[in-house]
């Protein structure tokens, strides 16, 4: 339940009151002394979703625009007319003016906002070198990204440009900052004896995960985004909502610092897209689902100004998120292809060690070199294959021909396969 007071003009309480007593709902006034410009304050218990009606009807009555109209939750109603009022008004989000307010408020002052994000940026790095999964989770908490992002949405959708800009505003600097504080924290630590000498960053698999980002990344960001309207427009715990967030944004961006760090361009392009499309696709999530929530503009002449600008950001994200996706498509095909070759390389040694060409011989898989960029440049895999066979036992001169050609035609890929050979003893 909600409490609103209105603090009614000297002149305006027949008005006031008749607009409330239209909408059903109950009231009390109280007389207003302390200020010779209100004459009194009315009360009016009321669902959440019976808050927008009721201020719609007052600004249609022509209440003065000076008076103030404060809504506040209520903790707890004794009354068995509370239920009454539930009844009264059908849906379940809140209102316009409510809705307006908890954006802006989830938005914190830019200082408070920079200073959450370096430490969070800071805790997930870490979590990144560590390949600690806990403490990147852990520094998600701490990111205060939910904010901005639905700042942003609702700005549009109810036509308050400053809201709309800050949101903006705070998302895109927020990142970049959280992208320079990562590569500053990988440039400091970088050769220290905090981390091993020669440290391939790619090799982590919490870093390998944000590099190789496949088009099911998108199911986060999209997932993220609706969560977080749901918790906004249903006045619903968004701490969990916030994490999810800034697991779709902070990890990858961290990720591109630390790319930065290395001097490694591919971490950089393939996280810093990963971020890119994470955040576009909750921006546009957010949007749509604000829109077709209901939510509008306060008043009716600057509904088709809300809705081109709704039309043309739509627009500008969703070529974006496509684009941006075409990437993703491309690492999701070239991952497929590497991860198939290894696939296919496996099971062909697999059956050749079950049918072997001598006894006591084994093929065994030591390494596969096929990156992702191998499968856009014509690069040709690197297969490095261990034979077993034992002392004195002779085999063909050709071996290596014999093992790429059953490979190849395993794979249907052009190999380049590498034998050793190791003469191998086995008792029991």
């Amino acid at each position: 339940m909600r409490l609103v007071q209105v603090f009614v003009p000297r002149g305006e309480l027949d008005l006031v009151l008749e607009t409330v007593e239209s909408t059903g709902l109950d009231y009390g006034v109280a007389a207003e002394t302390s200020h010779d410009e209100f004459e009194a304050i009315v009360s009016i218990p009321a669902p959440p979703t019976g808050i927008e009606p009721l201020l719609e009807a007052l600004r249609e009555a022509g209440l003065d625009e000076q008076a103030y109209t404060v809504v506040t939750a209520a903790e707890t109603i004794v009354s068995s007319r509370a239920e009454e009022l539930h009844g009264q008004f059908s849906g379940t989000r809140i209102s316009r003016e409510e809705l307006q307010a908890r954006a802006a408020d989830l938005a914190p002052a830019a200082s408070t906002y920079y200073a959450l994000l370096v430490v969070s940026t800071v805790i997930a790095t870490a979590g990144l070198l560590l390949d600690s999964a806990a403490t990147i989770i852990g520094a998600m908490v701490v990111a205060p990204l939910m904010g901005p992002a639905l700042a942003a949405s609702v700005g549009v959708v109810v036509d308050d440009e400053n809201l709309a800009q800050r949101g903006v505003t705070l998302q895109i600097s927020g990142l970049v900052l959280a992208v320079v504080t990562a590569a500053v924290l990988g440039w400091i630590l970088r050769g220290t004896v905090l981390l091993p000498p020669g440290l391939d960053i790619t090799t982590i698999p919490q870093v390998d995960e944000r590099i190789s980002p496949t088009i099911l990344a998108l199911f986060l960001a999209l997932g993220s985004g609706v969560a977080g309207v749901i918790s906004l427009v249903r006045d619903v715990g968004s701490v969990l909502v916030g994490v999810a967030i800034a697991v779709a944004l902070i990890p990858p961006a961290a990720t591109a610092g630390l790319g930065i760090a290395w001097g490694d361009p591919t971490v950089v392009i393939t996280a810093g897209t990963l971020v890119l499309v994470n955040m576009l696709s909750i921006n546009l999530t957010a949007l749509l689902l604000l829109w077709l929530s209901g939510y509008r503009p306060a008043q009716e002449t600057d509904l088709e100004r809300a809705y081109g600008r709704l039309q043309s950001r739509v627009l500008v994200l969703g070529v974006a998120i496509l684009l941006l996706t075409a990437v993703l498509g491309g690492v999701t095909y070239g991952t497929y292809q590497t991860a198939a070759v290894e696939h296919d390389v496996q099971t062909e040694l697999a059956v050749m060690s079950a049918d072997p060409p001598a006894e006591g011989v084994a093929f065994q898989e030591l390494a596969v070199e096929y990156e992702l960029i191998d499968v856009y440049s014509d690069g040709q895999p690197v297969v490095t294959v261990l034979v077993e066979h034992p002392p004195g036992e002779e085999l063909p001169t050709d071996v290596a021909t014999d093992v790429r050609e059953r490979l190849e035609a395993a794979t249907g890929v052009s190999l380049e396969v590498v034998v050793e050979l190791v003469e191998t003893q086995r008792s029991g």
